[in-house]
């Protein structure tokens, strides 16, 4: 699963990284290199996410942990941060979302856990040319239909595959990364079209370390988060 990750500023872009969301809409670019640093962005904050609406391509602040148009109530957002690639297209929670509502989710690098409950150790991943990644995703609208002044709130979940040959050293599963050559088709593919990328993922070059255990408390948020510590 995909249960913390960060979003910082010290990224490159790669030359078509940057071409491609210029075309998309050129306030991408500007917002994300002029946002706020994010070290340890957990579920249920908010976060930058990239969709295609009805004014194009946009990036905004989506919860985290997608809550489906039907859902009674929000409780169910803590349960939403993760849908697994081989069932996303089919399971009720996702599948509508699959089908209209893909998003692309902005990251410079993601956590996992490794060891026994109460001691696990984690570690920090992250492009090893230090560019930015782009994780597959799902979003949603849902508004309080008894309340008449509600408002709608917009949610978010990463979808995960199966871990490649990096990542598997510490965990069975990580985020499905996009490369930029497949960012416009998942955005706006049809649904056969995006379940076929999913099985087509090229293996992130990714990289690894250790990093403090003060990253497992939400209330952490400092830059010493995604800093590489000694283990031995």
């Amino acid at each position: 699963m995909c249960g913390r990750y960060a979003s910082q500023l010290e990224f490159e872009f790669t030359f078509d990284q940057r071409s491609l969301l210029e075309k998309m809409n050129p306030l991408i670019v500007d917002q994300l290199v002029s946002r706020e640093p994010r070290y340890n962005i957990c579920p249920t904050q908010l976060a930058p996410v990239i969709a295609h609406g009805e004014d194009g391509f946009e990036l905004k602040a989506l919860r985290w942990g997608l809550v489906p148009s039907w859902s009674k109530d929000m409780k169910s957002a803590g349960r939403g941060i993760n849908a697994r690639a081989e069932t996303v297209a089919k399971l009720p929670t996702f599948r509508a979302a699959f089908k209209s509502r893909r998003a692309l989710i902005p990251a410079t690098g993601y956590f996992e856990w490794q060891g026994d409950p109460g001691s696990k150790q984690p570690y920090y991943f992250y492009p090893k040319d230090r560019s930015l990644l782009m994780f597959a995703g799902l979003w949603e609208a849902w508004k309080d239909k008894a309340d008449p002044q509600a408002e709608w709130q917009k949610t978010f979940t990463i979808i995960t595959n199966g871990a490649g040959l990096v990542s598997s050293n510490v965990h069975d599963r990580e985020p499905a990364i996009l490369p930029c050559s497949m960012w416009e088709q998942w955005l706006t593919g049809t649904r056969n079209q995006a379940s076929d990328l999913l099985l087509s993922l090229p293996e992130a070059d990714l990289a690894y370390y250790a990093v403090s255990k003060a990253v497992s408390n939400p209330k952490n948020q400092g830059e010493d988060l995604v800093e590489p510590i000694s283990i031995e």
